[in-house]
Parts: C-alpha cells; sequence; structure tokens
C-alpha cells in the first residue's frame, strides 16, 4: 500500500523524500478558498482535509500552509505587486508559519497542524524587488521560501523548519496509520 500526496509542492515532495516515505504525487485539484476569519491553523486544517478528501485512494496525505502576521492571513501573493507588499509587511519583523496536515484512510480523516515562529531580518527595497523579479516567491505563502534564496533573510527560527516548508513529518508520523509511520531507525 502506498501513500499519495495530494499536493503539486516539490517542497512537500522533497521533505517526504528526505523522511524516507514512499508515496506517489495525486494532486486534489482542490481550490483555496478565502481565509474566512478564525484561527488560521482552523483554516489550514480544513484546506489539507480538503485535498485528502479529494483524492481516490488508500491513504492520502493534505497539507497546507499560511504566513500570519498581526493576525493577517498571508497565502500565496496574487502577483508580483503583492508579493512585493507582503515581504515589506514581513522585512524586519517575527511572524508566525502554520501549516495544517490531514490523512484519509479508508474513510477517517485525522487532522493537525504545526506552528514555527521566523523573523526576517529588514530587508532593502531592491533586495525585495531583485527576489520578487526571480520568481521565487509567487507559489509560496507570504511570498518567500525559506528553502531557496530567501533563507538567508530569515535570523530566527522557533520550531519546526518542515513546518515553514510545508509540511511537518514529526505532525505527519503522528496522523499517518501506524503501520505507515516510520520505524524509530528511520528516525
Amino acid at each position: 500500500m502506498r501513500l499519495l500526496l495530494a499536493s503539486t509542492s516539490p517542497r512537500r515532495a522533497d521533505l517526504m523524500r528526505a523522511a524516507g516515505y514512499a508515496f506517489d504525487v495525486a494532486p486534489s485539484g482542490v481550490d483555496e478558498w478565502p481565509y474566512p476569519g478564525g484561527d488560521p491553523a482552523d483554516y489550514v486544517e480544513s484546506l489539507a482535509r480538503a485535498k485528502a478528501s479529494g483524492v481516490p485512494g488508500d491513504v492520502v496525505i493534505g497539507a497546507d500552509t499560511v504566513v500570519v502576521l498581526d493576525g493577517d492571513v498571508l497565502g500565496k501573493p496574487v502577483d508580483p505587486a503583492d508579493a512585493v507588499s507582503m515581504l515589506r509587511r514581513l522585512s524586519g519583523r517575527t511572524h508566525e508559519v502554520v501549516t495544517g496536515v490531514a490523512v484519509r484512510e479508508d474513510g477517517a480523516l485525522r487532522s493537525g497542524h504545526a506552528r514555527t515562529r521566523l523573523t526576517l531580518r529588514p530587508l532593502t527595497h531592491a533586495e525585495i524587488d531583485a527576489y520578487v523579479a526571480g520568481g521565487e516567491p509567487l507559489d509560496k505563502a507570504g511570498a518567500y521560501g525559506y528553502q531557496g534564496a530567501a533563507g538567508a533573510f530569515v535570523t530566527r527560527v522557533e520550531g519546526d523548519v518542515d513546518t515553514v516548508i510545508g509540511l511537518p513529518i514529526a505532525l505527519l508520523d503522528r496522523l499517518l496509520p501506524t503501520r505507515l509511520r516510520r520505524t524509530s531507525a528511520q528516525l
């Protein structure tokens, strides 16, 4: 029995491979709806559950990530100008990254979330413009990729980096059926 990852994110796939999971990619095609307010963790968990439920298969994993600053949820930027705006807001600030994960198996759906706090150093307008012009931030929550060039912007991480990249492996391990969890030898 193989796992299915209901995501086209190469970063999530890389995290799963690095953790030793055998899986296939099967994008869910679920349209992400706008943040309705409330706890951002509830929002990302509901999106993760929708993604896991949107793909047929034995065991399906869905995930979603947002950046939270001053109570505002920053998803993926809609265009380069939105990315510039997000990065200017995040510059020199501490914020939270929240990732929801859901696992569906035989009709049962388990989900959870993880939170990590990050601080970005103050960024110049030129740095932000150059980063956005490179295209990297356009498909990432909060308009930056920790595992990419923007990793140099981060001065402090409080929590699990996997949460920031988009799939907290420790949480995934807890949500998976026992027979599919990594053994202590793999950890």
